[in-house]
């Protein structure tokens, strides 16, 4: 395969020298590629008909040589022959060098017949492989095609219609029922649901009102929305998407360079046995087939095909893989260590227990709570609003408000001194509490007191996420030692791994401690991957060998992580796991399969049991089999991925 191809592979997404789309997104123009092909296949033709002119006598050779098949060889081979040469004088040892030698000693044998036979099957691989390789920038045409190229923007009164690249922040775009939004940005008016799995994950559509954030790749669904553009192109959070897949897709993994290694020696592997065989058969046709039967570009090309086509169909799962080195990592790992809140919970506490004195109503309790906490923004306080709205509770303002950070609230309600908060906030106000109850131990417990009289308890959880139980068996079942960090209440860390079947958790650590957690872990001789959404977390993302940040956490963990789970969805996490296992089984065999074949076919070819014709059949078949083994992690064109 030529060393163009195998670059295409690596640099998929570098479409900056094609032009761009507003705000700097790329685009892939087709046409170019499909020229390009074109004048391949008229290659082949003309070679083909030549075969037959030489195969039919239809002109005599001169002087013993076929002129009409040297200019066949000559005009077909000359793509062989460019690469070789500049291959050669670059440094590099690649097929299409010994296949150069090859040709240029069967014509000078008198075998034209034979040259042109593999110059056709060459030239046939060369572009089978180049189709499969375009098949790569498939998950990227796709997401560019979420865009809308023109738009409607509200202006002087009415609709005026614009190309996407001239729309300005400020403008107010107009999004009718089934269309793509183009913009990030925030609705001005109109009401409507829109489907944004694509950049958040969420399975059900949102509903979107006046003042809601709406995002550029997704899908209006009913009404009409007037939006006005606050982000446009790559500062998009969908722009930010396709420019980190982009960016992993030019990236290399360590394999990679193995795989460079590893085809140049089966160059010089062939080479060495052809200059045996003839030294020691001194039969030409069998070195021929020597140096023709092997070949290296199901290594050289299939390599960093699978690892494209493994990033870009994690991607379409909703995991972000910023580079081939971290797939590759995320292959390797056999620890997983998990953040607590915002990873296997959603990070939004929820009242799950309300516990009222004797004679006391639990609405009045909530009530009372909710006053004295309407304008905490304590996230314990806000569930305690929320609650009460579930309760369609009348909530009025507190008065005399005083918050004392670590111990809760003392206001007025009711024009009643209240107090909610801790046990030792009940103790300095003289209240006189009950033991807490065995659930307190596993929750945050808030009590409330009004005009020095206890009213109850309110018990409140941070929700664990509904797919974080099947996510740790499925990691269980890969065999993956699974390590809870959380810097909460050991009560409540070994709670939520008891009931998530975590196999380790270790609870109350400071952020350097997690650090030293994941750096004990890795010098035990551990490959760690470390999930976590807080700017807590971002220590310890950077220390584990791969970094995992949740979606919905801060710009800092996403900013430190080597890879971004879009959708907050743990399952798709274990999904991108074994994708990156199969990339790495997948690379695994074509290497095995390239020594197997290039070692069989040389000892068949050294004992002249293979001619060139069908030494060439082996090298083309082959190669594209191990080519088609890697193209199979490509993901198809369909969202259903997602």
């Amino acid at each position: 395969m030529s060393r163009a191809n195998v670059e295409a592979v690596e640099i998929q997404a570098a479409g900056q020298e094609n032009g761009s789309l507003a705000g700097g997104l790329p685009s892939h123009p087709p046409e170019e590629e499909h020229g390009n092909h074109r004048e391949e296949w008229l290659r082949v033709a003309f070679v083909a008909i030549v075969i037959g002119l030489v195969w039919w006598g239809v002109f005599p050779r001169y002087h013993g040589v076929d002129v009409l098949a040297l200019v066949g060889i000559l005009i077909g081979g000359f793509p062989i022959f460019k690469e070789a040469f500049e291959d050669l004088f670059q440094g590099h040892m690649t097929m299409e060098l010994s296949m150069t030698i090859a040709l240029v000693a069967a014509s000078a044998i008198g075998e034209f017949f034979t040259a042109l036979l593999i110059t056709v099957f060459v030239l046939v691989a060369e572009i089978i492989e180049g189709m499969t390789v375009g098949r790569g920038r498939s998950a990227i045409k796709e997401l560019l095609d979420l865009l809308p190229q023109n738009v409607e923007i509200r202006a002087d009164g009415g609709v005026a219609p614009r190309s996407i690249a001239n729309v300005r922040i400020g403008d107010v775009v107009l999004v009718r029922p089934g269309g793509h939004i183009p913009v990030d940005g925030v609705v001005v008016s109109g009401h409507s649901f829109v489907d944004q799995a694509n950049i958040t994950g969420e399975s059900m559509p949102v509903e979107k009102i006046p003042g809601a954030r709406v995002f550029a790749g997704t899908i209006n669904q009913s009404g009409v929305l007037e939006i006005r553009t606050d982000k446009i192109g790559s500062d998009t959070a969908f722009g930010r998407i396709i420019e980190l897949v982009e960016r992993a897709e030019r990236s290399r993994a360590p394999i990679e360079k193995i795989a460079d290694r590893l085809a140049g020696y089966l160059v010089y592997f062939a080479l060495g046995c052809a200059i045996v065989t003839f030294w020691i058969t001194r039969d030409a046709r069998s070195t021929i087939s020597v140096i023709v039967v092997a070949g290296a570009c199901g290594i050289a090309a299939g390599t960093p095909l699978a690892i494209l086509g493994a990033i870009g169909r994690a991607a379409q799962k909703g995991v972000i893989i910023k580079g081939g080195r971290y797939l590759e990592g995320l292959s390797n790992v056999d620890v997983v260590v998990l953040d607590k809140t915002g990873t296997l919970t959603v990070g939004t506490p929820e009242v799950n227990h309300v516990q009222p004195a004797p004679d006391v109503s639990p609405f009045e309790v909530v009530r009372v709570a909710a006053t004295a906490e309407r304008f905490s923004e304590h996230p314990l306080g806000r569930a305690i609003l929320k609650k009460a709205a579930d309760c369609a509770l009348s909530v009025g303002e507190p008065q005399e408000f005083e918050y004392f950070p670590g111990k809760g609230i003392v206001c007025r309600v009711d024009g009643a001194r209240t107090a909610v908060g801790t046990r030792v906030l009940m103790e300095a106000e003289g209240v006189s509490v009950p033991p807490p109850e065995a659930k307190a131990a596993e929750s945050s417990e808030v009590l409330i007191a009004l005009a020095g009289k206890f009213l109850g308890s309110i018990y409140i959880v941070d929700v664990v996420r509904q797919e974080a139980a099947a996510a740790m068996t499925e990691l269980n079942s890969m065999k993956c030692r699974t390590v809870l960090l959380t810097g909460d209440r050991k009560e409540i860390g070994q709670a939520i791994g008891r009931a998530l079947g975590v196999g380790e958790v270790r609870s109350e650590l400071l952020p350097e401690e997690k650090v030293e957690w994941v750096r004990d872990l890795r010098l035990k001789g551990n490959y760690v991957v470390m999930l976590g959404d807080g700017v807590n977390d971002a220590p310890a993302l950077l220390e584990a060998d791969v970094g995992v940040a949740m979606g919905s956490g801060t710009d800092v963990a996403r900013e430190s992580a080597s890879a971004v789970l879009l959708g907050n969805d743990l399952l798709r996490f274990t999904e991108v796991l074994k994708i990156a296992r199969r990339c790495r089984n997948i690379i695994y065999a074509n290497f095995v399969g390239t020594l197997v074949v290039d070692g069989a076919g040389v000892l068949l070819a050294a004992f002249g049991l293979l001619n060139p014709v069908l030494a060439a059949l082996i090298h083309v078949s082959s190669e594209l089999l191990f080519i088609g083994n890697s193209a199979r992690l490509l993901p198809s064109l369909s969202r259903d991925a997602r």
